[in-house]
């Protein structure tokens, strides 16, 4: 098993934006395509006030890689891109980091 850990920086004053993206379609979205949603989280305190932070889950990067490319490839997505677009992108700086459990944690 592999997590991707992703941060979703929002633009001033955008991350309820973002949120709504997210929860109204990416989530959905990477879940139909074949990813495993582990949590989504915001900071109360600290540097990620203006970001969205999530875990998502594949079993390899064979699976990861066929979930994203159909993620990409969905007219939804497609749809809801382009809307966001017109209205100046939420999103201004999207990072990703590869997590592997170690052999004490309790996710595998």
């Amino acid at each position: 098993m592999i997590y991707e850990y992703r941060v979703y920086e929002a633009a001033p004053g955008r991350l309820d934006d973002v949120h709504a993206e997210v929860r109204d379609c990416v989530k959905g979205l990477l879940e139909k395509h074949g990813a495993t949603s582990i949590g989504h989280w915001t900071s109360e305190v600290g540097e990620f006030s203006d970001k969205l932070v999530y875990i998502i889950a594949f079993d390899d990067m064979a699976q990861r890689q066929k979930a994203w490319d159909g993620f990409r490839a969905d007219p939804e997505w497609h749809r809801v891109h382009e809307a966001s677009l017109a209205k100046d992108a939420p999103v201004v700086k999207v990072t990703n980091t590869f997590l592997k459990p170690t052999d004490y944690s309790p996710l595998k």
